[in-house]
């Protein structure tokens, strides 16, 4: 028989204060936690809103639809340089650092304090960055925006008429934007961190060739072609008439004669006369100015995404080195006649008759290994478009444009025709830039984003080491996937001389990052550089002299991808470690697409304290 405990009125009033006063804590501590979550999210959003309407160029390739974000009443503008800005103190940086530390993450969500983290990061490594302020090129002779504006004013899609508009709008803004520049690099050489009269030179010319009046009187240009092809489904769709197109048609061509081309022969015949009055006959690394080697390691950690000092990224590349060179060599003992295979090249051709198919074949290796689009329901649209002639010289053999992330189901890869010559390269190429790439991780991500109903305020954060290390590692698998193809056609030789040209190809991108390190952080000269390069195989002169020079007029954008790769690497063996038994390629594909892009120390962090969340 059990004993009842029978409490006095007295008791029963202390326990109800004590209850009473349980329930409030707790409801106080919950209202202070929304409080901070509310205040977070109010933040970040005054933030998404700031950034994507001071450059309507930024926010139509990050969302589609602005008004679904509240974005109704907005100027058209591109954002222009102003003198003296690159010197001047930004504020507002400093101000939302200071507003975003008044908050307490640790009463955040998880989401949001996962963004939390990455912003507050981001803003004091740009505020840190900022210390060198000449240090940026915006102009530079391999993918400066002389180049990238008129790609991205080609591919600006037409949804609405207020897209027609706006582009019109930005094309007659684009003088003042390329004079803009132009300042900047007056102001540079004024500071003594002018590129070299070489790459100048380059630029120059590149300007001159562009945008012709030549093209441009015989309608021929690719700007006057893809503006007739992006008015075509608005004419189909009615949503503007004949008469519509043809004021459109004129007004653009009008602007296009009268603005882009004057504004392009304005920045020409500027940085002409810098040539003339610049000191420095070749390019050298960023340790040769001063206060080189610290802004060096700051970009170095904003480029590709990585926490580890230069001297920790140096030995990481240099063990890789040893790594690539001993698996060449256990296929040279494994297959003796190899280097007369790779050297008759029969292995670049694979049994793919287009650039579909080979989409098809790699998609369909690796289904086991990533999850599905859109939860398999559904597959984005893929076009495949070739550079345009003109632009083929200054353009990357390929890259993918990133759709709006509220508008994924349409993507476009552009190959550069003159720089994918082999169609094993092809291959590779588009998984690099489709799927599982580049392509494949933006859409998933979007998809994730939108899922959650989330303001897109990570969509500004840059992490070049992400995004491009992980598209190098699913080129590196799609040698696998190409190597068991040959394997499956029963031609092992080819198989194995595939899975060299992926250690070649590793091999050569960690040289070429050490030699990043060695050109911006400790000063190398070309002839030091030439006498590495000899030392593994390079031995042409003009050859070493364009390695050196792309590096030297490129900082970081090698390890952006190589060191990138190798931290997704060690970030994908520590997920092995922490989860055990329970890892699985899918789990941590799908681990990492779900946490979307950021840095690899985060990353790692969030594997040691979720240890099984995506596994």
């Amino acid at each position: 028989m059990k004993r009842r405990t029978h409490l006095s009125p007295k008791q029963l009033l202390l326990f109800a204060l004590a209850l009473l006063l349980f329930t409030a804590i707790i409801l106080f501590c919950f209202s202070r936690t929304e409080d901070q979550n509310e205040a977070f999210q109010n933040l970040s959003r005054e933030l998404f809103l700031s950034e994507v309407t001071g450059n309507t160029l930024n926010m139509h390739y990050t969302i589609a639809d602005p008004g679904r974000f509240g974005i109704t009443d907005y100027s058209p503008c591109l954002p222009c340089y102003l003198p003296g800005q690159a010197t001047s103190e930004n504020a507002g940086r400093r101000e939302l650092i200071c507003r975003l530390e008044k908050l307490h993450p640790q009463k955040l969500s998880d989401e949001n304090r996962l963004t939390y983290t990455l912003l507050h990061n981001s803003l004091c490594l740009e505020d840190a960055m900022e210390q060198y302020p000449y240090f940026s090129e915006p102009l530079g002779p391999h993918s400066g925006m002389q180049t990238q504006l008129p790609i991205l004013l080609s591919e600006y899609t037409f949804r609405t008429v207020r897209d027609i508009e706006d582009y019109l709008a930005l094309l007659e803004q684009s003088d003042e934007y390329l004079t803009s520049l132009l300042t900047y690099e007056q102001e540079k050489a004024a500071a003594g961190m002018l590129m070299s009269r070489e790459s100048l030179t380059r630029v120059r010319l590149q300007c001159d060739t562009i945008v012709t009046k030549e093209e441009l009187s015989e309608n021929r240009h690719f700007l006057q072609v893809t503006f007739s092809e992006r008015l075509l489904p608005l004419l189909t769709d009615h949503i503007i008439s004949e008469a519509d197109a043809e004021k459109y048609t004129v007004n653009h061509n009008r602007l296009l004669k009268t603005v882009l081309l004057p504004a392009y022969e304005t920045l020409s015949d500027g940085l002409l006369l810098l040539e003339e009055a610049c000191s420095s006959e070749t390019p050298a690394g960023l340790a040769s100015f001063p206060g080189g080697r610290e802004y060096y390691a700051l970009l170095l950690s904003a480029e590709a995404s990585t926490s580890l000092t230069v001297s920790e990224v140096k030995e990481l590349l240099k063990d890789q080195l040893v790594t690539c060179y001993t698996r060449l060599r256990m296929l040279r003992e494994e297959y003796p006649e190899l280097p007369r295979a790779m050297e008759q090249g029969t292995y670049q051709f694979l049994p793919f008759p287009d650039e579909a198919s080979m989409l098809e074949d790699i998609n369909r290796r690796c289904r086991d290994s990533f999850p599905p689009l859109n939860g398999g329901t559904a597959k984005p649209e893929v076009t495949i478009k070739q550079v345009s002639p003109s632009l083929q010289e200054y353009t990357a053999p390929a890259f993918y444009l990133t759709s709006p992330f509220d508008a994924t189901d349409r993507n476009i890869i552009y190959i550069n025709p003159g720089k994918v010559p082999s169609p094993l390269e092809l291959y590779t190429t588009l998984a690099h830039e489709g799927q599982p790439g580049h392509m494949y991780q933006n859409v998933y991500c979007s998809q994730s984003c939108m899922a959650e109903d989330s303001f897109p305020v990570r969509r500004l954060l840059w992490y070049g080491g992400f995004l491009e290390g992980w598209a190098l590692y699913v080129e590196f698998l799609s040698f696998d996937y190409a190597a068991c193809c040959m394997d499956e056609q029963g031609r092992p030789l080819e198989a194995a001389c595939i899975r060299a040209e992926k250690e070649s190809r590793s091999l050569q991108l960690c040289l070429y990052s050490l030699l990043d390190l060695t050109i911006h952080s400790e000063n190398a000269s070309l002839a030091q550089v030439a006498k590495i390069l000899t030392h593994f195989g390079i031995q042409d002169s003009q050859r070493q002299t364009a390695i050196y020079n792309y590096i030297a007029d490129n900082p970081c954008n090698y390890p952006k991808y190589y060191v990138g790769y190798l931290e997704l690497c060690r970030t994908k063996a520590l997920a092995q470690e922490c989860w055990g038994s329970s890892y699985s390629d899918l789990g941590f594909h799908r681990f990492l697409l779900e946490t979307g892009p950021c840095d690899y120390a985060t990353l790692q962090t969030c594997i040691r304290e979720f240890p099984l969340t995506h596994s």
